[in-house]
């Protein structure tokens, strides 16, 4: 580890996840929906409003799913990934700063700076993560890549700890109400990731095309083309299909309960002042477990490490479904904290070792459009699982499906015959 610690461009590449979580954690799961509810769309009912936002989240996962693929494949052949990387950075953080001038009751002028600043933060993550080769020897991508999600727990929660702090005490800063602290947090959050994303364009070595006789236009048109013998690539990579087919399962779980656990939390009547808590130790338990796990991948295997995270997400599920005080929210948010880090970080280590290096861009395009479709259908199933039953606790209980079927399949992707194939 400390050979890790004292690597610059692996200190820079993981900064990328301190820079952007900052958004990931105040913005998406904290205050937007707040905020969206209590100021830009206060003129609209509750119902109208909530969809609205749903709506405004699955059209940027949509978005992310049609292009990541494509701009992925463009990337690996230009070898430009960084300059995409740029692009989308500043596209989030631009418009996420640009919230902070929206008006009152201006909800679609929000919500269309939101869905720009949510596709920017995503297109970002897909080429970060495309970078993880460049930066790893192939025996630390699980600790690289766990390194990643440290830093992003813990710097997404001291930025969050701050705003949580300022809304709550706006006066010490000068504002005037909670509500103008929220929007404030939109400003730093910008701020934020603006400042550490620099160490990642400045130290972060890009890696070679893979097609020097592209050029201009040519490229663009080679990108569409990448894209449809991709599809057939991974079917003949058959152990990485099979993964992915495992992880959209599994990931589905797992960005479900990222997203709906405050709605269910609501529902079973426990206040916002908890449920914020609640998600600051998640994400400052996420840091040292998100390191943990890393070491667990290289003792016992990624493939092991993953499924003992699903096992733990089963656990999580079935306890929720009987939930009934505060304390055993708490308690969650601890288990969740344990292993979100750990299946996100080694389910990336695990696939950027068993794909093709120099395709890394565009077969880490397939990965984020998997992980991001499962963002549009896992809290569609729960909401259709709450309108046939009428209870918040059975479609809680419905996630266990997505984590057994994930874990099952798992168990078919031979690792060590896939990284024999790529080597």
């Amino acid at each position: 580890m400390d050979d890790t610690l004292n690597n610059k461009k692996i200190i820079s590449w993981a900064l990328y996840d301190w820079a952007n979580s900052a958004y990931a954690t105040v913005v998406m799961a904290g205050f937007f929906p707040i905020y969206f509810k209590q100021y830009w769309a206060s003129s609209l009912s509750s119902q109208e409003s909530t969809y609205q936002i749903g709506l405004a989240n699955s059209i940027a996962s949509l978005v992310i799913v049609l292009i990541a693929p494509i701009v992925g494949s463009i990337a690996d052949q230009a070898g430009n990934r960084k300059r995409f990387l740029l692009f989308f950075t500043y596209m989030g953080l631009i418009t996420c700063a640009a919230l902070f001038f929206v008006g009152e009751n201006d909800w679609k002028l929000s919500i269309l700076l939101y869905v720009v600043a949510t596709i920017g933060f995503s297109g970002g993550v897909c080429f970060s993560d495309s970078l993880l080769l460049s930066v790893s020897e192939k025996n630390k991508l699980d600790v690289v890549s766990a390194l990643g999600y440290a830093m992003g727990y813990i710097g997404g929660g001291l930025l969050f700890a701050f705003c949580v702090w300022l809304v709550r005490s706006p006066e010490i800063m000068g504002l005037n109400s909670s509500l103008e602290a929220m929007k404030v947090s939109f400003l730093l959050v910008a701020i934020w990731w603006a400042v550490f994303s620099v160490p990642i364009f400045l130290f972060v070595k890009e890696p070679a095309r893979t097609n020097n006789n592209s050029r201009g236009i040519s490229v663009i048109f080679s990108g569409f083309s990448t894209l449809f013998k991709t599809f057939k690539s991974i079917r003949q990579y058959k152990i990485v299909f099979t993964f992915l087919l495992a992880y959209w399962f599994y990931i589905d779980g797992v960005d479900t309960i990222v997203r709906m656990a405050v709605d269910y939390g609501l529902a079973l009547n426990i206040n916002s002042a908890d449920l914020i808590m609640a998600l600051l130790v998640t994400q400052f338990i996420g840091f040292p477990s998100a390191i943990g796990f890393g070491y667990l991948g290289n003792q016992l295997g990624t493939k092991l490490g993953i499924q003992i995270a699903i096992v733990m997400y089963i656990v999580v599920v079935i306890w929720a479904y009987q939930l009934n005080s505060v304390w055993e929210f708490y308690m969650l948010a601890v288990m969740i904290g344990l292993v979100q880090g750990g299946i996100q970080s080694l389910s990336r280590s695990l696939y950027a070792s068993i794909i093709p290096a120099s395709r890394s861009a565009e077969f880490f395009g397939f990965y984020n459009m998997l992980g991001k479709f499962s963002a549009v259908i896992g809290p569609i199933m729960m909401a259709w699982v709450v309108v046939l039953t009428g209870s918040h606790r059975i479609a809680m209980l419905s996630i266990v499906v997505l984590f057994v079927v994930g874990w099952v399949l798992l168990r078919y992707v031979d690792v060590d015959k896939a990284r024999q194939l790529v080597n």
